[in-house]
Formats: C-alpha cells, structure tokens, sequence
C-alpha cells in the first residue's frame, strides 16, 4: 500500500525535472529581445557610430527590372537610383516602354510626391504610397538604403513591440511591429536576421472594410479590399565602412472590387557614392 502511494510522488517528481529541463529550449524567456537592444545591434550590423555618422548623403544607382504577374502581364528592364540626404528622399525607376516608362517618387522633407506614369496616371504602386504616405513620411522607404531609415535616427523612431519569430526563405528572423508617430492604417512589421541583426524585410498589410451603398435605389455593399507590400532586402556586402544590401526588392498585391493585382520591382545597386552633393529640389518632384 506504501508502494502505491509513494510512485505517484517519484512520477510527479520526474514530471517537474523534466519540465524544469525542457521548458527553456521550448520558451526560452531570454530569446523576447528587447526593441533598445535590437536598435543597438541592427545599428552595429551596419558599420561603427563614427562610420554611420561620416555619412551624409547617399546615391546609389543599379538596374532595375519590372515584372507583372496578372494582366495585362509584361516585363521590362531599366534603371534606377536611390538618393536621399537627412529626412529626403528620392526613388526612381526607369524603362524603355511607353506604356510603363517610370517610377518616381520625392519626399523633401515635407511633402510626398507620386510621379504619373502616364499625363494624369499613377501606377497601382504610386496610388498605394500616395495613399499611405506615412511609408516616406517616416523614412520606412528602402531601409538601411536611406538615410531617412527611422532607425538610425533614436529620436524619430516610433514604437517597436517584438511579435516574434519565424522563418523566411528558411532563414530565422525576430519580427517587431512598427506603429507609426500619429497611427496609420497599416500593420507594419519589420523582420531581422536573427544571427546578424540585419534588416531583412517590411510587411505593409492594409485592410479597407466594404462599403455599403445606402442610397434610396441602390442596397449593394461592395468587396473589402486587401493590400500587402512588401521590401526584401538581400546581398548584404561592404561599401565603404558600411554593411548595405545590394538587392532591394520590392512586391506589391492587391485584391479590390476593380481587381486584383501583382508586381515586383527588383533594384541591383552597382554604384555606391557617399557624401556628394545633392541639390535639394531633386527631391521636389512633380506629378506630372
């Protein structure tokens, strides 16, 4: 009778070491970084203090090329550069087709700006940063790339909450999201390689709720409409003293009530000059 009640004892013993063992390769409490460490060692995966701050202007040039993958489906291949000094910013892509001859988008310091591709049409990758300005606004645009990266500068950054981790493309990343200074619509998440603290990707997911249309004649309530964005970020090699990507990629989806859509833009950077003038009306751009 001794023996029957002393069992369940050693078993519950067992059952506690055993957790006691395996609970921290499961839930490793230490791995929830912290959003200040992550900054510290994101800032440090992409050159010294004194090398990140000797840089003042950027302006990169590669190839870009343009695939569309619903119709009216096509490709092109083109050019691009990538500016940006202080808070400003420039994007540009360009192709030989009429149809589809450029991207470009300026953001001065105040005002954002969406070149047409066309007299009076933006693509659906203009009308969607026009739409969610905050992308440049907050220096989000191209990552590390830009000197408008929120991280690099501590006092424009906004809040980071850790959501994470998982795999992409069977590498581990720590995932934080990323809520704008005055909110958004958007739901941004921001992915690190979980080795190196390099910055890997932004996820841009936007949901908008179906309407209903009220009017006397007319009871019909259309389709939410979904978008997704996302920049990857890949071939990091040394440019001068600092770490960047020269693969910057960028996809865009949407499914609305006109549709749906899928691109992606792929940017090679070949050329990286640092700290040459740049006049700043290049970063005004006009729609047209």
């Amino acid at each position: 009778m001794q023996s029957c009640l002393v069992r369940p004892a050693r078993v519950f013993r067992i059952a506690l070491v055993l957790a006691f063992v395996l609970t921290p390769l499961l839930t490793p409490a230490q791995e929830k970084i912290q959003p200040a460490d992550l900054v510290a060692k994101h800032l440090e995966s992409i050159g010294s203090a004194k090398a990140r701050a000797a840089v003042k202007t950027r302006i990169f040039v590669g190839t870009s090329q343009v695939i569309f993958r619903t119709e009216p489906s096509g490709q092109a291949i083109g050019r691009a550069v990538l500016a940006s000094e202080g808070d400003k910013q420039l994007v540009g892509m360009s192709f030989p087709t009429p149809v589809y001859p450029r991207e470009q988008f300026g953001f001065n310091g105040t005002t954002f700006m969406a070149a047409f591709v066309t007299p009076g049409v933006r693509s659906v990758l203009g009308g969607f940063l026009m739409t969610n300005d905050v992308i440049f606004k907050q220096g989000l645009m191209g990552g590390v790339l830009s000197s408008t990266w929120p991280l690099l500068n501590a006092g424009t950054m906004a809040q980071l909450d850790y959501a994470g981790s998982r795999k992409i493309d069977d590498r581990e990343v720590i995932e934080f999201r990323y809520r704008p200074r005055g909110g958004s619509d958007l739901e941004i998440t921001l992915s690190f390689d979980k080795e190196t603290f390099r910055h890997v990707r932004t996820e841009y997911k936007r949901v908008i709720p179906a309407q209903m249309d009220t009017r006397a004649y007319s009871n019909i309530q259309t389709r939410e409409s979904r978008y997704k964005m996302i920049e990857d970020f890949s071939l990091f090699k040394a440019e001068g003293e600092l770490t960047l990507p020269h693969i910057y990629t960028i996809r865009l989806s949407a499914d609305t009530q006109n549709g749906t859509f899928s691109a992606d833009w792929t940017i090679k950077l070949t050329q990286f000059v640092f700290n040459d003038k740049i006049d700043p009306n290049s970063f005004t751009i006009s729609a047209n």
